[in-house]
């Protein structure tokens, strides 16, 4: 071992050796007795209403962690700002504004422009793009759809008179309030030529084209007897048979018929004869027949 080496860790053990270590114990604060002595027990003090309070708020937000108010990214507080804006959108709508607005817009519209980033990115990407009441214009702007495109009472005029034609029955009120302003006064002017029913099942009212040609002119003496007939709590089969037996038959539907498409004949095929392979026919000549016939 180098000598130089040696003379190095003989001085490091000098000074090691020199230099005093003192172990200094924990010193209790309040005594200043040593750790090791015994220390007196505190009694326990009542909770204060203070303490109270803070445990309960912790045992309520341990019991419901995703409510309302204690998660705002929760789905409820991300449907309750779109319906608020849906909502928003309709009713401007209805009021004539239809001209579109953007999202900062809509949220300073609405009053929630304390809306986070997570929500607003929700609400640009997902939300309002795949909402059928909702439509995006070349822009990024938004603007409300209506069940029906109608902008004057022409429009209503027309689109009443095509379910007529088609079948199709009547339009829901409520579907002509959201897609048309100012629909009563529209209604006042086009009078009679609409006709405003009440659905008895939920009592929704339902407009249907009045077709002033199909009218026809009743006599009177037809309309009392119609009406003097009584027919409440009687089944069809029993007015069916009552006519019959004053001999008055009844006109049947007897519907469209379906007609089977006529099925097309297989063409007989012709049988080809098989050929069979025969054996030992070089043997016909030695072979012989030993059936005897019963």
């Amino acid at each position: 071992m180098d000598a130089a080496l040696l003379r190095e860790r003989e001085a490091f053990k000098k000074r090691a050796i020199a230099t005093p270590s003192v172990e200094n114990r924990r010193k209790n604060k309040e005594t200043g007795r040593s750790a090791d002595a015994p220390s007196k027990k505190k009694p326990r003090s009542s909770p204060s209403s203070v303490d109270r309070a803070q445990s309960s708020s912790a045992s309520r937000s341990k019991a419901d962690p995703l409510g309302y108010k204690s998660l705002a990214g929760s789905s409820q507080y991300r449907f309750g700002i779109l319906a608020k804006i849906v909502n928003y959108m309709k009713q401007r709508h209805v009021n004539g504004d239809t001209y579109p607005l953007s999202i900062d817009e809509i949220l300073d519209e609405t009053n929630q422009l304390d809306v986070g980033s997570k929500q607003r990115h929700w609400l640009v990407t997902e939300a309002l793009v795949n909402n059928p009441k909702v439509v995006v214009d070349s822009d990024g702007k938004y603007y409300f759809k209506p069940a029906y495109n109608i902008k004057d009472r022409r429009s209503l005029h027309r689109l009443l008179d095509k379910h007529d034609q088609r079948g199709l029955g009547g339009i829901l009120m409520e579907d002509v309030q959201e897609s048309l302003p100012n629909v009563e006064k529209a209604l006042k002017i086009m009078g009679d030529s609409v006709i405003c029913v009440t659905r008895p099942i939920d009592k929704k009212k339902v407009l249907f084209y009045n077709d002033k040609g199909c009218q026809l002119v009743v006599d009177e003496e037809f309309q009392k007897l119609w009406r003097s007939v009584a027919v409440d709590g009687i089944d069809e089969a029993k007015i069916e048979e009552y006519l019959e037996k004053q001999g008055i038959t009844s006109m049947q539907d007897q519907g469209l018929k379906k007609i089977n498409p006529a099925q097309k004949r297989r063409k007989a095929t012709s049988k080809k004869p098989r050929n069979f392979k025969r054996h030992n026919e070089h043997m016909g000549d030695i072979l012989q027949d030993y059936y005897e016939a019963s």
